[in-house]
């Protein structure tokens, strides 16, 4: 038997609101975001996003993430489009061998059973 354990989170981001500070550059937000900067550019990985209950809404994985997690925000077809109001937390694990995180992404939506994912689903 194969043992899988959840990754703990690199980077852990919520929705808040920028405390504007003298000769600061005002931040814009994007769906109440404004800490995606954290988000490493050009690093693989899985991310998660969950509600203000802490129940997960969704996992993803990605080859550049922040680029990756923005798109959810942006875009008509991502699965989450009717849902991004939700989402008040995004953790994002740093996982660099694309197999691994193929087996993560899949794990993570059966064992936590992620509300808005579709594709990999086996526990309906």
């Amino acid at each position: 038997m194969i043992k899988i354990e959840i990754p703990n989170p690199n980077i852990s981001i919520t929705e808040r609101q920028q405390i504007k500070r003298e000769n600061e550059p005002t931040i814009t937000p994007i769906n109440g975001f404004i800490d995606l900067h954290q988000i490493p550019r050009d690093q693989g990985g899985i991310f998660l996003f969950f509600n203000i209950n802490d129940e997960l809404l969704f996992v993803g994985k990605a080859r550049k993430l922040r680029q990756r997690v923005k798109k959810h925000f942006e875009d008509n077809v991502s699965p989450i489009k009717n849902h991004r109001d939700e989402v008040y937390r995004i953790d994002i694990c740093l996982i660099e061998d694309p197999m691994e995180r193929e087996i993560y992404e899949t794990y993570i939506i059966n064992k936590l059973q992620a509300k808005y994912n579709v594709d990999k689903v086996f526990f309906k």
